[in-house]
């Protein structure tokens, strides 16, 4: 899901929170109408989650490098970007105080690393022939936040969100008789991502976006410059070796890792996160329609019918928050009256 923002301002929204409640955008400047914060909004968000929904076919431009070389040169490249960003927006004092902050610094190392085992089995899933199940992984994602708020919050669900639940459950059953084994690709990344969302969510507003990338990425980054010289030592880098232009599409990793989420971040601070929590499904769907049109993967009927009844959890999902936010705006509504 990759590293895509759902629902809230952590990168990646794959909150733990069972009740999003929505709230209208407060950044609108003075005497711009709403209505024109709210479609400015809405076109950065499908830029957003466009650019996220097209990855697997960046992924697949930058073969033969395998995952662990891609995703190494991700972590260099995005810090490396991040830099570059931070020093021109003059924001070098926010990210010396993540970094002197634990509370800060640990829970984003935590996600740091999350995020990693996210960004492998994605990698792995596109250029290994797996991408519709790598899809498959941010699509029942949402379902996993889910049931993490039940698990680690001990929150109570709501009925609708049970029945999702357990839609979700029959689907990854049938799934797993199609496949012939357990879909673990998308089961680690919709686990690694919700847990990804979890420790995000303890830091909650003391970061923005960047400083967030920033700090992930840096603690990572000696890791990702040792395997890459592992990789050189050991003869199976790509980075240098077939010319500028996969050394440059290696490269951009760290713009395309950071535009899609600077792009989120704008869409965020105009727009209610009930309709970011709509738009978190463009990316997944994207995936889908690329690996199945595109990349050629196979869809038979049994996995057909697996897709549906996720989808079906989603619409139940969907259903069930759209009636929660109404009833919230009902009871704020009356509150103020």
């Amino acid at each position: 899901m990759e590293y895509y923002p759902r629902a809230c301002c952590y990168e990646a929204v794959s909150t733990s929170k069972t009740t999003p409640v929505s709230t209208p955008p407060t950044t609108a400047k003075a005497g711009r109408p709403a209505r024109t914060e709210t479609a400015t909004g809405m076109i950065f968000g499908f830029g957003a989650y466009g650019l996220w929904g097209l990855l697997p076919l960046y992924f697949i431009w930058l073969m033969p490098a395998n995952s662990i070389e891609i995703v190494a040169n991700r972590v260099v490249w995005s810090v490396i970007f991040c830099a570059v960003l931070i020093t021109a927006t003059r924001s070098w004092g926010k990210f010396s105080a993540a970094v002197k902050n634990p509370r800060v610094l640990w829970p984003l190392a935590i996600a740091g690393v999350l995020i990693v085992i996210n960004w492998l089995t994605y990698v792995f899933a596109v250029t290994t022939g797996n991408a519709i199940e790598g899809s498959l992984g941010y699509f029942i994602n949402p379902l996993v936040s889910v049931l993490l708020g039940v698990i680690v919050l001990k929150e109570k669900l709501r009925p609708l969100q049970w029945l999702a639940v357990g839609v979700g459950v029959a689907a990854v059953v049938v799934l797993t008789v199609s496949y012939g084994k357990l879909p673990w690709i998308a089961l680690v990344l919709a686990f690694s991502f919700g847990f990804y969302g979890f420790v995000k969510n303890r830091v909650g507003g003391k970061v923005d976006a960047l400083t967030s990338l920033s700090v992930e990425t840096a603690v990572l980054a000696p890791f990702a410059v040792v395997t890459m010289v592992v990789l050189t030592l050991v003869g199976q880098a790509t980075l240098t070796g077939l010319g500028a232009g996969h050394f440059w599409l290696m490269a951009a990793s760290g713009v395309i890792t950071a535009v899609p989420l600077l792009l989120f971040g704008a869409s965020a601070r105009r727009l209610p996160m009930t309709t970011i929590g709509l738009l978190q499904y463009v990316a997944p769907l994207l995936q889908f329609v690329v690996a199945v049109t595109l990349l050629n993967e196979h869809m038979g009927l049994d996995r057909w019918i697996g897709f549906g009844i996720v989808w079906l959890a989603l619409v139940i999902l969907t259903v069930d928050t759209l009636r929660n936010y109404r009833h919230t705006a009902r009871l704020r509504k009356a509150a103020t009256a």
